[in-house]
C-alpha cells in the first residue's frame, strides 16, 4: 500500500502534506527530525489524515494536487475541519 498523509505540527500548527508506501516509519523519521528539510525543525507532528492507495503514482498525483492546488487543498480541508481544529 501507498499513502498520502497530513501532519499537523505540534509547535506551530501548520500542516503537511506527503507521501510513503511506510507511514508508521515516515512519521517516526518526522517526528526524529529526519523527515526532510521542512519539518526537521517544526515536530513533533501529530497525524491527522492519510488517503490509501495500491499504487504508488496515484498517491504521488494526490500529493501533488494537494500541493499545487490549492482549491483542492481548500475542500479537503473543509471536509477534514475537525480533525484539522484537535490538538
Amino acid at each position: 500500500m501507498f499513502y498520502l498523509y497530513i501532519l499537523k505540527s505540534k509547535k506551530d500548527n501548520s500542516l503537511y502534506i506527503g507521501s510513503t508506501n511506510d507511514l508508521r516509519k515516515r512519521i517516526k523519521e518526522h517526528n526524529t527530525g529526519r523527515g526532510g528539510r521542512y519539518t526537521k525543525s517544526k515536530g513533533p507532528f501529530k497525524l491527522i489524515y492519510y488517503e490509501a492507495y495500491t499504487s504508488e503514482r496515484d498517491a504521488r498525483k494526490r500529493e501533488s494536487n494537494l500541493k499545487l492546488r490549492s482549491r483542492a487543498f481548500t475542500q479537503l480541508k473543509k471536509r477534514i475541519q475537525d480533525s484539522i481544529d484537535i490538538t
